[in-house]
């Protein structure tokens, strides 16, 4: 009996263990991306063209489509998206697309769990619908992709591009209120570092906010941090240079070059030496 029992736990094993894998037809893709201070993830199926045509034939113009293969494609977004003058509010959507010749609507659905389309397509579940302009490309992409790309601190595009056809839906993100809010916290504390005061400056300086408070805080960085940190004193020069001040600021690259050559950083030292010469024509 005993035999019998390990005999059939045995034949179990080995058909559990052989069972035959093989490649899915669309494979699944998922992609983690930050753009600004938005964490934004997006799962989906990546059918192939095989040499059929898509758009139009095989996927007819006007019909909604599941934007993909196999359960839903899902969009998580950490913070809101703004596409124009809508917003789409932080959570998971699923991805339906209407294509037509000229255009696409993109359909944001906050019904995640079909398998392709609903049985029952409920507007009131359309958290946002976003039309996009078709381009057409002169090259064919086999495998449908979606990603996030032209990235900047404040805004991205959410691309899908398949067989010869692409969709781009530039949004816009609420990183600078979350900067400014963040700036504002940590330089109210009772201790704030040079960093700090050096990352608040980078940034006022970079989105062109408020020159002279950049100075400001830049101006604390190097005094907490010392001449060494080039890096700092080379941001320094660059928003004395924008405050118009080229002569403090052709002094302070000078600074910054000096302790780049002694740490041997060629590449602030090249920076420092092309700032210099710009700036001295302009005096």
């Amino acid at each position: 009996m005993k035999k019998l029992i390990l005999s059939s736990f045995v034949c179990i094993s080995l058909f559990t263990q052989a069972q035959v894998q093989t490649p899915k037809a669309s494979p699944v893709a998922k992609i983690e991306q930050r753009a600004g201070l938005t964490d934004i993830t997006i799962s989906y199926s990546r059918p192939a063209v095989n040499g059929r045509k898509i758009f139009g034939e095989l996927i007819p113009f006007g019909v909604r489509w599941r934007l993909g293969a196999n359960e839903n494609t899902k969009i998580t977004t950490s913070d809101v998206l703004i596409f124009g003058s809508d917003t789409l509010q932080a959570g998971t959507y699923a991805l339906f697309a209407t294509p037509n010749q000229d255009s696409w609507a993109i359909d944001f659905y906050t019904e995640t769990t079909n398998w392709g389309l609903p049985e029952k397509w409920e507007t009131s579940k359309v958290a946002l619908t976003v039309i996009a302009k078709v381009k057409k490309m002169p090259m064919v992409t086999e495998n449908l992709s979606i990603s996030i790309d032209n990235m900047e601190f404040n805004s991205a595009v959410l691309s899908i591009t398949w067989d010869k056809t692409q969709i781009s839906l530039p949004f816009t993100l609420n990183t600078k209120e979350k900067v400014l809010a963040s700036i504002e916290k940590v330089l109210s504390a009772s201790v704030v570092t040079a960093n700090d005061y050096n990352q608040a400056a980078s940034y006022y300086f970079t989105e062109q906010i408020d020159m002279k408070k950049a100075l400001e805080w830049s101006t604390k960085a190097v005094e907490m941090k010392g001449v060494s940190a080039y890096w700092m004193t080379r941001l320094k020069s660059q928003i004395q240079a924008a405050n118009g001040d080229l002569k403090g600021a052709i002094e302070t690259a000078k600074i910054s070059l000096a302790e780049a050559e002694k740490d041997g950083d060629q590449n602030y030292v090249r920076m420092n030496q092309l700032s210099i010469e710009e700036w001295s024509k302009k005096k």
